[in-house]
């Protein structure tokens, strides 16, 4: 979780500081307290997918930016023990960013893991966004927050995620695989 902070504090620093804003006007646009936007640039604090959801859209980059590991020309291997995903403040529900989309391309990979309890609701994401799940195990209602679907083990939905949505884990121990495309 440590590498974790240190990057998302390197990288709101930069993003923060290349979109010429202030912390207070950082503040101010994401709906992020201007002391927990000061704590992530210096690397404390414990950020929910919601903070950086909204930091992203103020700062109008990915929420992949912030939690990216460095890219690297071997194979990477990513032990499913070794995750360290981002909780939701709202629920039992983390992401894991598998995947950034690579220069000039528009998608990211995550792995979702939640829990029976809230449900977590998402904001729309920006203009054109596409989400797509395949659950792996549980079972969860998933997609557009009028009208979700129940999905088991292996199925497959596409939806808009440039409108509000929601992932709502039904069984202990769901966990799917998201991919989140801009068009």
């Amino acid at each position: 979780m440590d590498d974790l902070r240190t990057r998302i504090a390197r990288t709101l620093r930069r993003e923060r500081e290349a979109a010429g804003l202030s912390i207070s006007e950082l503040a101010r646009r994401s709906g992020v307290s201007k002391a927990t936007v000061s704590q992530l640039e210096n690397g404390a604090g414990n950020p929910s997918v919601e903070t950086l959801w909204a930091l992203g859209v103020a700062l109008d980059v990915p929420f992949a930016v912030f939690v990216d590991p460095p890219a690297s020309a071997s194979p990477t291997l990513i032990r499913a023990s070794d995750l360290a995903g981002v909780p939701s403040a709202a629920a039992a529900y983390s992401a894991t960013l598998l995947a950034a989309s690579p220069p000039g391309a528009r998608r990211d990979l995550y792995l979702i893991r939640a829990e029976p309890g809230e449900a977590r609701r998402s904001d729309p994401h920006h203009p054109g966004t596409v989400e797509h799940v395949v659950l792996m195990t549980g079972r969860a209602s998933v997609g557009p927050a009028s009208d979700p679907v129940q999905l088991s083990p292996g199925d497959y939905l596409t939806y808009a995620g440039d409108a509000p949505h929601v992932f709502e884990a039904s069984e202990p121990g769901t966990s799917a695989v998201l991919v989140s495309e801009l068009r």
